[in-house]
């Protein structure tokens, strides 16, 4: 029988070392490349899936664009349709306002001067005067006039 030397003792070590050590990374590649296929299979779905969604998504943006080009005309015409009611309101009352401020008061003096008429006549009531916002009976206001009119003898 042969003996072993040293050298080939430790070339069997190195080989059996790099048989390991490959037996190691070639499990480790296997492994990387079955998470390589999985990622990728993975990437594939969601592109699958992501496409349409974007595609809805841009359906929904544009469909939004349109209802609110819409809603920006109808805003636009409810501003002309304000703008020109409100210039029709100061038409009107400015053509009409003054007008039927005169008539109003004059059927309010018309028929204020036929209700003192009517009360004079029908129940002889005393006349009340309006001085500065407040209403005096005629009968205070001779009183008054008669008060005024004896201090002023007897201060003479």
């Amino acid at each position: 029988m042969r003996t072993v030397s040293g050298g080939e003792v430790a070339g069997i070590l190195v080989a059996v070392f790099w048989a390991i050590l490959v037996s190691f990374l070639a499990v480790a590649l296997a492994r990387l490349a079955q998470t390589l296929r999985t990622t990728t299979k993975l990437i594939a779905d969601v592109t699958d899936q992501a496409v349409p969604l974007l595609a809805d998504a841009s359906d929904a943006v544009r469909s939004a664009q349109t209802q609110i080009d819409r809603v920006d005309a109808i805003a636009s015409d409810v501003q002309e349709v304000t703008s020109n009611a409100s210039a029709l309101s100061s038409t009107v009352a400015s053509t009409f306002g003054g007008p039927l401020v005169k008539v109003a008061a004059f059927g309010y003096g018309v028929r204020s001067a036929l209700a003192g008429r009517r009360e004079n006549v029908t129940a002889k009531a005393p006349r009340r005067t309006v001085i500065v916002g407040r209403t005096v009976p005629t009968s205070a206001r001779r009183r008054k006039r008669n008060n005024r009119g004896s201090n002023r003898e007897e201060g003479l």
